[in-house]
């Protein structure tokens, strides 16, 4: 326990559903922790929900107004002292390249004094450990994807979220997060995202119908992107070759409407598609604006349709949305719709939070409009900020250069 890497390595070997025991007896050995306990984040971002063995859980705790939830939304430690029970409780980000999992909670004995930066810091990486391994272990056990439910989710949901890559992202280049609403009975908007060294591609769909039709819609048409981006075709063709094959199964009776995008991270230009009803956003120095596309065909709808991309440039600072329709047509219960005016001020309230909070926070503002009652469409809200890449490394030499 000395070293990181021996959690690490006892992590590895331990069964995927029992890495949270081996770790737990890792910290309780090493630290003589009182409690040690895992908290995932659900599916709708409102509930920290306990690991435990089903039907037996504990109570679940909110996101919001919980010291658990302060760590989680921060992604900073958070101490809380307990001086009846002379303890400390030590809350920490469960997240993994910038995606939040949850939060561990270590409660340790009082000594007297705040808790040595040192015990976090070593905290901090058991934390990160057991982030990676709950990635890796959710292939081969169910106890950390049911730990995420605050309720069933529909069929059409469960496929729907096991075909997102997650909730959130970051690299030093940009920060995103996205969200779906309502969580546990999704119809048909889907997200997906991919990273390489220099590339950034997105696409944002919003598929028709609901439930399982709508399931299975998206499915093809998400998985069709994937194999075309897989063989390294320009993004024109990935849309192409989705179209053949969404167009292929349905006939032009269903169809996608997609918004594609490519981004080169060495110089912030942005290749997009649009493909049907997603619509782009930008909040820059303050001002809010919606980016005008050339609308093409949705997905799937005609037999024969060439895309042709166009140019967007984003700078440093930039806030990008990508919203379905589901939000534009989200009616109050007396018949109004979301107004443009309603959404530019969400997205003027909600800049002072990181990215990945983002969606959460614009959807719960959507669902006071909407009110309580059961959604006619769901809703995707994906944001990203641009941050860009350093100067010295966009303009660093080739290593073989010579002065």
């Amino acid at each position: 326990m000395d070293r990181p890497s021996a959690v690490e390595r006892a992590l590895r070997e331990a069964a995927p559903h029992e890495i949270f025991d081996v770790l737990r007896s890792l910290i309780e050995d090493r630290f003589r922790a009182d409690a040690v306990e895992l908290l995932m984040a659900d599916y709708a971002m409102t509930r920290l929900q306990p690991v435990g063995v089903l039907p037996h859980t504990l109570r679940s705790l909110p996101v919001h107004e919980s010291a658990p939830g302060r760590a989680f939304g921060a992604q900073e430690p958070h101490c809380v002292y307990d001086g009846p029970a002379s303890t400390v409780t030590v809350h920490l980000p469960v997240s993994v390249r910038g995606d939040r999992l949850g939060v561990l909670s270590v409660t340790l004995p009082a000594t007297g004094g705040e808790v040595e930066p040192d015990v976090v810091d070593e905290l901090r990486l058991c934390a990160d450990a057991l982030a990676h391994e709950v990635v890796v272990a959710e292939r081969d056990t169910d106890v950390f994807l049911q730990a995420r439910r605050a309720e069933r989710l529909t069929l059409a949901a469960e496929m729907q979220w096991q075909m997102l890559p997650g909730r959130s992202c970051a690299r030093p280049e940009y920060s995103l997060g996205a969200q779906l609403e309502p969580a546990y009975a999704i119809f048909g908007d889907s997200f997906d995202w991919s990273a390489s060294a220099d590339e950034l591609y997105l696409t944002v769909s919003n598929g028709m119908g609901q439930g399982i039709d709508a399931a299975l819609l998206t499915n093809l048409a998400v998985n069709a992107l994937r194999n075309a981006r897989r063989a390294g075709l320009s993004l024109s063709d990935q849309a192409y070759l989705a179209d053949q094959a969404v167009h292929g199964q349905y006939r032009g009776d269903k169809y996608l409407a997609t918004l594609l995008l490519r981004f080169h991270l060495p110089t912030g230009e942005v290749e997009i598609i649009d493909a049907g009803s997603p619509r782009v956003w930008r909040l820059r120095a303050g001002a809010v604006e919606m980016i005008e596309l050339e609308a093409q065909n949705p997905l799937g709808m005609f037999e024969e349709t060439a895309y042709v991309s166009q140019r967007l440039d984003v700078e440093p600072g930039d806030r990008l949305f990508f919203i379905s329709d589901g939000v534009y047509d989200a009616l109050s219960p007396g018949g109004e719709k979301y107004s443009l005016r309603a959404l530019a001020k969400s997205i003027t309230s909600t800049r002072l939070l990181p990215a990945p909070q983002v969606p959460r926070a614009m959807l719960q503002e959507l669902l006071g409009h909407r009110g309580s009652g059961p959604a006619a469409d769901d809703s995707l809200v994906m944001c990203l900020d641009w941050h860009g890449r350093p100067a010295v490394e966009r303009e660093s030499p080739p290593s073989d250069a010579r002065p």
